[in-house]
């Protein structure tokens, strides 16, 4: 079967799905990458992966341009004879689902979080639940990748109960994020790290407010920024913003990487103070290298942690709150720090293997395969 995976950039296809797709072929299916053009689509086609390019804009609302995108995704549907299409973030979600409703192809959007329109809620909102509702109920799967999104889309009748299905995010590779002792350091001298785009709902502003309450304490502790600036988002901070706190000297801005494990290994915990996730891959990833993890008790977030056993739980845009978690964890001694590192890897290890997802998938593929007409 011919298999469609969308997504609104290629670097996420490369990053979170590349398994998934050659789990895909592997299993006898044919699969066409579709993304906008950018610096991955020729590593995607390096990998014996076909890739289409479709202008995807994740922060456009030109009611022309949008349409241009679902009738590109039509024509790319139509051209390799799709017979299952797989889709990832809202815009892919949604324009794939119009896409395949007009041909006609089973679709299985997936829910990696329920972004900007639902954590600023306005009319943009209501649009979107609308556009939800219309496509979503004829889907032949929809998965979230935690409980909270999923109670919203079925509460919210936007899908029914039995469509919605929860997957342990997108999981995590244990092979290649592999447990690894930290970096012997002064225990008043610890690195924190967040990796996500610079975006204020990241929890971006708490984090460095954060850094200047401990640093006023522990003047030796360290605050990492890791990713992508100068995103097309509503909630980009501005690339002069970033430079004025790499001035002030309360974080280092370490770039974008396409390997976050070097960066893992040099840091003693991961932070990420998200308003809202799907479930934070960076944070699985921490964790299956054996960091503890810091992070909100928001959706998509609090999954990823045992409060008190992993890592830490802080309240959403609460600096403060945040500050006192790091400090805790400044307090504790190499070996509880080790222990609680341990119990992360453990705790992955039984809930976020990449591999349930993957054969989650297979098994879905498998059934839209045996419903197909025996003509198309």
């Amino acid at each position: 079967m011919k298999i469609a995976v969308v997504s609104n950039t290629c670097w996420y296809l490369f990053n979170f799905r590349l398994n998934l797709m050659l789990a895909l072929q592997a299993a006898g299916h044919t699969v066409v990458a579709v993304a906008p053009d950018d610096a991955y689509a020729q590593r995607i086609r390096d990998m014996g992966i076909a890739f289409e390019a479709v202008p995807i804009s994740g922060g456009g609302t030109h009611p022309v341009l949008e349409l241009q995108s679902v009738l590109r995704l039509v024509r790319v549907f139509r051209r390799h004879r799709v017979g299952l299409v797989l889709s990832y973030t809202p815009k892919g979600n949604l324009y794939s689902a119009l896409a395949c409703i007009a041909l006609r192809i089973p679709f299985v959007p997936n829910v990696s979080g329920l972004g900007r329109a639902f954590i600023r809620k306005s009319l943009v909102t209501q649009v979107a639940k609308t556009l939800y509702r219309l496509t979503f109920g004829r889907a032949h799967r929809v998965f979230f990748q935690n409980l909270d999104d999923m109670a919203v889309f079925v509460d919210g009748g936007l899908v029914r109960a039995g469509q919605a299905e929860r997957l342990p995010g997108s999981g995590v590779d244990l092979i290649r994020f592999s447990p690894i002792a930290p970096v012997a350091r002064a225990a008043d001298a610890p690195v924190f790290l967040l990796v996500a785009r610079m975006l204020w709902d990241k929890g971006v502003g708490e984090y460095v407010e954060a850094a200047r309450i401990v640093r006023a304490l522990h003047p030796d502790a360290r605050f990492q920024l890791l990713g992508f600036l100068d995103v097309a988002n509503p909630s980009a901070i501005p690339r002069t913003q970033v430079e004025q706190w790499v001035a002030e000297g309360v974080v280092e801005y370490l770039g974008q990487t396409d390997d976050v494990r070097p960066f893992l290994v040099q840091a003693d915990c991961m932070v990420l103070p998200s308003y809202r996730e799907g479930v934070p891959r960076t944070l699985l990833e921490a964790a299956a290298t054996a960091r503890p993890v810091i992070t909100t008790d928001a959706p998509g977030c609090r999954d990823t942690v045992i409060d008190g056993e992993t890592g830490f739980l802080c309240r959403p845009a609460d600096a403060p709150d945040l500050a006192e978690k790091q400090l805790r964890f400044i307090a504790m001694k190499p070996n509880q720090r080790q222990i609680m590192g341990q119990r992360g890897r453990t705790f992955v290890e039984q809930k976020f293997d990449e591999r349930l997802v993957i054969e989650r998938y297979l098994a879905v593929v498998g059934q839209v395969a045996d419903n197909r007409p025996s003509s198309f």
